[in-house]
């Protein structure tokens, strides 16, 4: 631990020598923003302030400082297609002439549905502002039809701000507030069962209380390193939900990585729902939900037309024009499967690079693969669940690692060791992350 302190007080006087804009600006932003940022989670960045960005094209983006970054962060997954790809930036320059939003739908709305349909075998499909929105409204419908109110998570989730999720298990396997929870409206236990990812006994316990009305679940966990699904547990999760009679609802944000159809798609899942944001429209605000004939028809049978507005359902700007036009382009021009056919050796080329430097060091680590994703933790072997994942985590020397990377012209995502590619990234690109990372392991090890 001295040499991970030691080497981060020098990199961070390396850092304020070097940013010295960003912290003009930062001193600046403090008199007028909580900590200095537009959102608290923005002071988590490493170094004693952020980064303040000027521009960003493709893989790459620049600080007011002038320095330019290899970004593999890449918005936290809200830039997967890169920032501001051409044609995605070219429809929403046309239809910001045309209109932004007027409560009505456009064509692009159909060309959209259509498309997430023949992607994810789901025929029918809702658009939101965000992934939050498409998570909060899937639930809802589930409660709605299932006459039931509990909602099953995984421990150490990821769902967007969607009060149900942010509940762990304690010492004893009780369902409890996660750390850092602010202002839960109710105790989480009301509202949800956790249960450990690929613990299918646990599942199953869960289920059968008759109380569950569906299970929101990432295919794999994304958010506290990568943890990816052992053999056979989807293929248990799908059919222990369709015994009990409770909905499944795949949140697909994250791991858009693993292909054009996601991890739906490139594993044959069969969701009752299916919800996604961020990249589908190339950064515009956007978020999807999709579900199933049986489940639409149950819907609409529970719904009456005079009510329909004051469900809870919707928001005014959800699914206006401009996103809608962006998603368009963004799903038919940019995010393609030749995309996907340059991204994803991309992210295991990164993966080589990570793993040949624990190899070289002989460190406890290991580096997990999600198509266009890889991440490494802290652990000898891949976890198996999010608690194993989460016990492993060393923010101290997570800092390091991301400012090392940082005044080397390397963008990580800041709250854990993920590494993203775009259609924009190259080779080099990666091959710079693997030389920067390699030197900041021959420091630490010495």
């Amino acid at each position: 631990m001295h040499r991970v302190a030691e080497l981060t007080a020098r990199e961070r006087d390396r850092f304020v020598a070097e940013h010295p804009r960003s912290r003009e600006l930062h001193e600046r932003a403090r008199e007028v923003m909580p900590g200095g940022v537009p959102m608290s989670w923005m002071v988590k960045w490493p170094g004693p302030f952020p980064v303040f960005v000027a521009e960003a094209s493709g893989a790459h983006c620049r600080d007011v400082d002038g320095h330019e970054y290899v970004d593999l962060c890449l918005g936290d997954t809200g830039a997967m297609t890169g920032h501001s790809p051409a044609a995605t930036v070219q429809a929403v320059h046309r239809q910001l002439a045309l209109g932004i939003t007027a409560m009505l739908p456009t064509e692009d709305s159909v060309a959209v549905a259509g498309e997430l349909a023949r992607r994810f075998s789901l025929p029918l499909w809702q658009f939101t502002l965000s992934a939050t929105d498409a998570n909060r409204h899937a639930i809802r419908y589930a409660r709605h039809v299932t006459g039931r109110r509990k909602l099953v998570v995984h421990d150490y989730c990821y769902h967007g701000s969607v009060d149900e999720t942010f509940a762990t298990l304690d010492a004893s396997g009780r369902t409890v507030a996660r750390r850092g929870n602010i202002g839960a409206p109710v105790d989480p236990a009301e509202t949800t069962v956790v249960v450990q990812f690929n613990d299918v006994d646990g599942l199953d316990r869960a289920l059968s209380s008759g109380e569950v009305a569906a299970v929101l679940c990432e295919p794999a966990l994304t958010n506290v390193g990568i943890v990816l699904p052992e053999p056979g547990y989807h293929q248990a999760l799908r059919e222990l939900t369709r015994r009990h009679g409770v909905l499944l609802i795949i949140d697909e944000t994250h791991t858009l990585s693993a292909g054009p159809g996601g991890y739906t798609a490139a594993h044959g899942l069969t969701p009752d729902l299916v919800t996604m944001g961020k990249a589908i429209a190339g950064g515009i605000p956007a978020g999807a939900f999709g579900m199933t004939q049986e489940v639409a028809d149950r819907i609409a049978s529970r719904v009456e037309l005079e009510d329909i507005d004051i469900g809870g359902i919707g928001g005014t700007l959800a699914g206006n024009a401009l996103s809608l036009a962006a998603m368009r382009v963004t799903l038919s021009e940019v995010l393609t499967d030749e995309a996907y056919a340059r991204m994803i050796p991309l992210g295991d080329r990164w993966a080589d690079g990570v793993d040949a430097g624990i190899t070289a060091h002989s460190l406890p680590w290991h580096c997990n693969r999600l198509g266009a994703r890889a991440e490494y933790t802290f652990t000898p072997r891949a976890p198996r669940t999010g608690a194993e994942a989460h016990a492993a985590s060393d923010f101290a020397l997570e800092q390091l690692l991301h400012l090392y990377a940082l005044n080397r012209g390397v963008l990580l995502t800041p709250f854990h060791n993920m590494a993203l590619m775009s259609p924009a990234t190259t080779e080099a690109d990666v091959d710079r992350h693997t030389e920067v990372f390699q030197a900041m392991l021959v420091e630490v090890d010495g």
